[in-house]
């Protein structure tokens, strides 16, 4: 899937740099089949002065920007005309074929400028986005708005698909194409001969709910002192979780490895019993899509204990692959924890068939293929349109 195709174009806007916690979004621009335009902008609620970049690169100076948004905003009752316009004229100048817009609200940015310069406009939710309720009291109206203007709206998970509906985005236009991940380099884990090790991946946020990972693990050592955790990720929640474990004398247990790259993540899923992560929705609303590392726990080869939240419970298929429980359910993801320590054929046998499952229904090229296809459909429908 990595050969680009000349025809066409896609313009890919996205409003943070790329981080580990979005690399989804980093398989888009390397893999889709055709030319790449990579855009950001400096902004996450838009009204707030979207500033367009490319390769860092500002479309116009930052005190000019700050003098339009002023003037489009008082003179005009439009605060990002000007942004619109110039986003407009470089879709037009630089013969883009389609837009794909990463986060919902990024939708929102770009939609305006993308029906003024006649450019289809696909629109990629994530997580977050369709659910925090600080971003859905502010920008109800504007997504549903952004709703009837785009051409497709893709969801990776089909609690998400039933959350947009619920925000009244129409059927016809919602694609289900949950993440992909890479086969090859995810695999050969061995939990059936690995020692006790349970390892968990994802940023130190309420929605990963780190915290009550430890609170389970804890319960689990009391029968099984011998059991390690490690813990990759860092975020608001890292040093927190830090102090509980200091508070819970598994100091001794427990290790925080921070940041670790995807060759460095797959290495140590390798030498694990099984992957935990006991996802929440966040009191903010926060909730996950389809979380990346449970995919790659189990194209690795491990049996995956989690809840069942958003995603998950698409990916995650209750003891055959894994093992899921209610949200905030220590007690029972405890229990689970206990059973794949004490039955290391058992997590064996749950990893081969997570293998399984994630090789034939959440590969990379799987993904991409079908985001490639949803693009494409658009495309084609603008054409005999026209």
């Amino acid at each position: 899937m990595s050969q680009k195709v000349n025809q066409k174009t896609v313009c890919l806007i996205q409003a943070n740099e790329s981080s580990y916690s979005e690399t989804f979004i980093r398989a888009h621009i390397d893999h889709l089949p055709a030319r790449m335009r990579h855009l950001h902008h400096n902004t996450w609620y838009p009204g707030l002065k979207p500033y367009y970049h490319e390769d860092g690169k500002p479309f116009i100076n930052g005190n000019i920007h700050f003098i339009t948004y002023l003037f489009g905003k008082n003179i005009l009752k439009s605060p990002n005309y000007f942004q619109t316009q110039i986003l407009k004229r470089f879709l037009q100048k630089n013969k883009i074929d389609i837009v794909l817009a990463e986060y919902g609200l990024t939708g929102i940015c770009v939609i305006d400028a993308c029906l003024e310069a006649k450019v289809p406009c696909v629109v990629h939710f994530h997580g977050g986005d369709a659910y925090v309720d600080a971003i859905l009291a502010d920008h109800q109206n504007d997504y549903r708005q952004m709703f009837l203007k785009s051409d497709a709206i893709v969801v990776v998970s089909k609690d998400m698909e039933q959350q947009l509906l619920n925000l009244k985005a129409p059927q016809e236009k919602l694609h289900y194409n949950p993440y992909g991940v890479d086969v090859s380099l995810f695999a050969q884990a061995a939990p059936a001969t690995a020692p006790p090790i349970f390892v968990a991946v994802g940023r130190f946020t309420d929605k990963k709910a780190p915290h009550l990972t430890l609170l389970a693990f804890k319960k689990l050592l009391d029968k099984y002192p011998s059991a390690t955790l490690k813990m990759v990720g860092n975020g608001e929640l890292y040093n927190p979780c830090k102090d509980m474990v200091q508070a819970l004398g598994i100091v001794d247990n427990v290790e925080f490895l921070g940041f670790r790259n995807h060759i460095e993540v797959a290495q140590l899923m390798k030498t694990a019993r099984a992957f935990v992560q006991h996802s929440v929705k966040a009191q903010t609303g926060d909730t996950e899509g389809t979380p990346l590392a449970i995919l790659e726990a189990g194209a690795s080869g491990l049996p995956v204990i989690s809840t069942r939240h958003a995603g998950i419970k698409d990916v995650v298929i209750e003891g055959e692959t894994g093992f899921l429980v209610e949200e905030r359910d220590i007690d029972n993801m405890a229990e689970y924890m206990i059973k794949v320590a004490e039955n290391p054929l058992l997590a064996g046998n749950m990893g081969a068939k997570a293998r399984e499952h994630i090789l034939e229904n959440y590969s990379m090229d799987k993904s991409i293929s079908q985001l490639w296809g949803i693009l494409s459909n658009v495309l084609n429908h603008r054409s005999s349109c026209k």
